[in-house]
């Protein structure tokens, strides 16, 4: 049967001799060799694919087109994967076809709240300035977990708190790019002191499901609960992932990114083998196959820290190696969403997902998975070893336990402070900090970090716990404290979180992704338009689909209902008029 051309007579065949390659971005040899070379005898896993980005732009310093697609092709991943994952998370520079490679050198200057009070728009000014351009770019970049110690910035991996023009300068001199190693307690010290009992016993219990029950009920009587800032508590969520067929896995949310928030960075870089302890506790009462330590991308220094513990922990027999696996987050505050979270730890962008199903149900790889945050896994070894009914006890007016508050802003002494819950505002700045910065008067704070809205210094006297705010429109969060004098504008206050929140939105959903813009962008004119914001408010809590969008406009809302002498009449929506 002879065969029929489909070709027109006088067009050349795209098999033949037409187009001389596949379409798209071809992969250059050399940027392959360097890929291939740079990853060695890693595994080529898709979910791999922000670690082995990491390994790239941490050598070159960016991440070019030429890498790009001969990641994909290593990992055998569409380029459009690989790209839209890479251009998801801020700290990945990626370079266009043709577009100039960076200096080698780029300074993160933080421009969140604590550091905004601190006079960071000018100093980063003043960088830009006095450094060197050829050597070093001076970029903005989201809160770095330094509050207390702001202003603050990031020369490669270098902590840089406070910083200042001489700071940077003797830095960029030495070219210290590379994180400083914490003093922190090693294994050894933490064995002598007991650690480690708790989860011996737990282990070699001859009835293992009563010892399990002795644990859960123990942190039932403590109160415990998630203190990354739902506050669902412990022993519930345990049962719950305890009640899904395995095999589960357990997640821990180490990427506190909450403007305000430094708590989790503290403990870790003091007490990581408590940290450890806690966790694997909970992965034995879950049952865990493996444990996941997601953590921030701008805590290197605590990394170094983790993989020391637990390279401590595997050569002691304490755990089994490659159970343990710590994973670098990539700068995505919508991260810190446990489904993101979930997702990035996937090897994807950062998206929170549809609920249900929940993360307890089917979390990481479709398993149930248990997902907590550093604090509440550290207290657990605490709890077993005084007893839930001595943790229950420390609290105040009724509330249940201790809390590490991330303390910044205008007091004397800021900082993580282990404190009642149930403790006020007022009695946390005068017994836990000192008192109020010299110069300073109380006038306003963030009970909850950017997204737990703005109480005024009348309100000073409210218990800080779960459930004790929400009726002033306000939340504790994960109790990131910053403290406001008369001194600051409170409106610029509100125009800085606004821009965190549209600048971290994930873009996901319109209702955050536009309402966040949208809403900056409203607080940026002179005049602000109650009415029109108190609607987009309203559109974005009841459409956005996680709590990025749902409490993004919580700052300039507690404004106008607890400020409303900062307006004029006519900016003030209806509501707060009456």
């Amino acid at each position: 049967m002879a065969t029929v051309s489909l070709v027109p007579p006088g067009v050349a065949s795209r098999r033949g001799r037409g187009r001389p390659h596949p379409k798209g971005r071809q992969v250059e040899p050399g940027a392959l060799a360097e890929v291939r070379a740079l990853l060695g005898e890693r595994p080529r896993d898709p979910e791999l694919l922000i670690e082995h980005l990491h390994l790239l732009q941490d050598r070159f310093g960016h991440l070019s087109a030429a890498h790009l697609a001969a990641l994909a092709e290593e990992l055998k991943l569409a380029q459009a994967e690989v790209f839209e994952v890479a251009t998801f998370y801020a700290h990945f520079d990626v370079r266009r076809e043709g577009e100039p490679a960076p200096p080698a050198m780029t300074l993160r200057v933080c421009d969140s709240v604590a550091c905004m009070l601190a006079g960071a728009e000018a100093l980063r000014a003043e960088l830009e300035r006095g450094l060197d351009p050829t050597r070093v770019r001076v970029v903005h970049a989201p809160c770095m977990g330094a509050c207390d110690r702001a202003p603050a910035a990031m020369l490669g991996q270098r902590l840089l708190a406070p910083v200042s023009l001489e700071v940077a300068r003797a830095a960029v001199a030495d070219r210290a790019v590379e994180p400083e190693l914490p003093e922190a307690q090693d294994l050894r010290a933490y064995l002598a002191e007991g650690g480690h009992r708790q989860l011996r016993t737990l282990r070699t219990a001859t009835d293992p499901e009563a010892a399990i029950e002795r644990v859960l009920g123990e942190l039932d009587r403590a109160g415990l609960r998630g203190l990354g800032g739902a506050g669902f508590p412990t022993a519930r969520k345990w049962r719950i992932v305890r009640s899904y067929p395995g095999p589960r896995e357990l997640c821990v949310n180490a990427d506190e990114g909450e403007p305000g928030t430094f708590k989790d960075g503290w403990h870790l870089a003091r007490h990581p083998h408590r940290f450890l302890e806690g966790m694997l506790i909970a992965g034995h009462v879950v049952a865990a196959e493996r444990m996941w330590i997601y953590l921030r991308d701008e805590y290197p220094h605590i990394r170094l820290l983790l993989a020391r513990a637990i390279g401590e922990l595997e050569a002691e027999g304490l755990v089994e190696p490659g159970r343990i696996v710590l994973r670098r987050g990539a700068g995505a505050y919508i991260c810190g969403e446990e489904s993101a979270l979930i997702e990035s730890l996937e090897g994807k962008r950062g998206l929170p997902r549809h609920r249900p199903p929940y993360v307890a149900e089917r979390g990481l790889f479709g398993r149930p998975t248990l997902v907590n945050n550093v604090e509440t896994l550290s207290w657990v070894p605490v709890i077993l070893d005084k007893g839930g009914d001595w943790f229950a006890s420390q609290g105040r007016r009724g509330a249940k336990g201790l809390r590490s508050f991330s303390v910044s802003g205008r007091v004397r002494e800021p900082g993580v402070k282990i404190a009642p819950a149930g403790i006020t505002l007022r009695e946390l700045v005068d017994e836990f900090c000192g008192g109020m910065a010299p110069g300073h008067e109380l006038a306003a704070y963030l009970p909850g970090g950017a997204s737990g809205g703005i109480l005024p210094a009348r309100l000073a006297d409210l218990p800080l716990d779960f459930g004790t705010l929400e009726r002033e429109g306000c939340f504790v969060g994960s109790h990131a404290v910053v403290v406001f004098s008369k001194s600051d504008d409170l409106r610029a206050v509100a125009r800085n979180l606004l821009a965190f929140f549209a600048d971290e939105s994930c873009g996901q959903c319109t209702p955050c992704r536009v309402g966040t813009e949208k809403a900056s962008a409203l607080l940026e004119r002179p005049r602000w338009d109650g009415a029109l914001l108190a609607e987009l408010a309203q559109a974005m809590r009841d459409a956005s689909i996680c709590g990025l969008g749902q409490a993004a406009p919580n700052p300039f809302e507690s404004l106008f209902r607890h400020f409303p002498e900062l307006f004029a009449a006519d900016e003030l929506p209806r509501r707060a008029e009456a």
